[in-house]
């Protein structure tokens, strides 16, 4: 298993991680994710250890905490120093004006809560799970800050932010000298190119390395969905692809019917290269990985078994190409000025 360096960090991680909003399952949301307990949840990190990954990823959210304690009883099957644990806050946890966001207050009611949950005396990645607009972002960096020093957080990231919010919060940590965000988790596939647009520059420019999320394009680039065919009967797809951004039909046609090309070429399947077309592009550190069960599992792990061409990285790219918002599509005009990010990376 290859590993990357998180952003401009010494933390080294696998260029694959495990998500576990599968862990769980107590809410209506999340329940069309997964609903895998203690029991089974070992087995999937054991798998997964085996293979050479160790980090694996949560949230306070999911499923209002049960993930969370899922992992911490997973964990206690293996030693805590071969483990990478990552998870989140801001989002709301309960009900109440101060249950939600990156205040003070509630990430240190937050840090200690998943700690708990974890079974744990320390968090290796600790994300913001959202950009919180109402609270002073010297106000969050100074309670990370304090929690870094304090042994309880390693390292402190960043997610779903736009670029002026992660730059601003990186020149507060620096004018400070507190803790500052090495890695951003974003949404990124063949069917979501945004984060191409700015955090990927930004990300080369800062030292601030890609976590990966729904690298599947919201369950989109799972194999399951082909030209002229109907959704399979059971598929998270019917309860959660409404909720992600939508996929015009024919692009995402496009874009599987480049995937299935590849696959063919290599004797692999749709989604392996749907993961490692996202490996071969600059700023990505680890991409996250879903499982609801041991073959899923091993299948995602395979991506990291592999390396694609330039050639088939750019077909890919060719099939997946959108138009870009200004005023991207305006500096891509005057690229001897503002060049592009490299399209692989070997």
């Amino acid at each position: 298993m290859e590993f990357r360096q998180l952003g401009k960090s010494g933390l080294q991680v696998p260029v694959l991680c495990l998500g576990t909003a599968t862990f769980g399952g107590t809410t209506e949301f999340f329940r069309a994710w997964g609903t895998t307990g203690v029991e089974e949840a070992a087995r999937l990190l054991g798998i997964c250890l085996e293979a050479g990954v160790n980090f694996f990823d949560t949230a306070d959210v999911y499923s209002q905490g049960v993930s969370e304690e899922v992992l911490g009883g997973a964990m206690r099957s293996f030693r805590r120093e071969d483990l990478l644990i990552s998870t989140k806050a801001t989002f709301a946890f309960g009900e109440g004006a101060n249950q939600v966001g990156s205040s003070r207050l509630h990430l240190m009611r937050q840090i200690e809560g998943s700690l708990r949950r974890l079974g744990t005396d320390y968090i290796d990645v600790y994300h913001m799970h959202g950009f919180d607009a109402l609270t002073p972002v010297e106000e969050t960096l100074s309670t990370l800050d304090t929690a870094v020093r304090q042994g309880k957080i390693r390292y402190i990231a960043a997610s779903n932010f736009s670029g002026w919010h992660l730059q601003k919060s990186l020149g507060v940590s620096e004018r400070y000298g507190w803790a500052r965000y090495v890695g951003h988790q974003v949404y990124y596939s063949l069917v979501g190119r945004d984060y191409e647009w700015e955090l990927m520059p930004q990300g080369l420019s800062e030292g601030v390395g890609a976590l990966v999320w729904s690298p599947l394009g919201w369950g989109r680039l799972t194999g399951k969905i082909r030209r002229g065919q109907p959704l399979p009967a059971v598929s998270r797809l019917h309860e959660t692809a409404e909720s992600g951004p939508q996929v015009a039909d024919e692009h995402l046609y496009r874009v599987v019917d480049a995937l299935e090309e590849v696959a063919g070429e290599i004797g692999r399947t749709v989604p392996q290269v749907a993961l490692g077309w996202l490996l071969c592009k600059p700023t990505v550190a680890t991409v996250i990985i879903g499982a609801r069960n041991e073959q899923q599992l091993r299948d995602n792990l395979a991506a990291a078994s592999f390396l694609l061409t330039p050639e088939q990285v750019a077909k890919l790219d060719a099939a997946s190409t959108v138009p870009v918002a200004y005023p991207y599509w305006h500096q891509r005009g005057f690229q001897v000025r503002n060049p592009l990010p490299a399209a692989y990376r070997g």
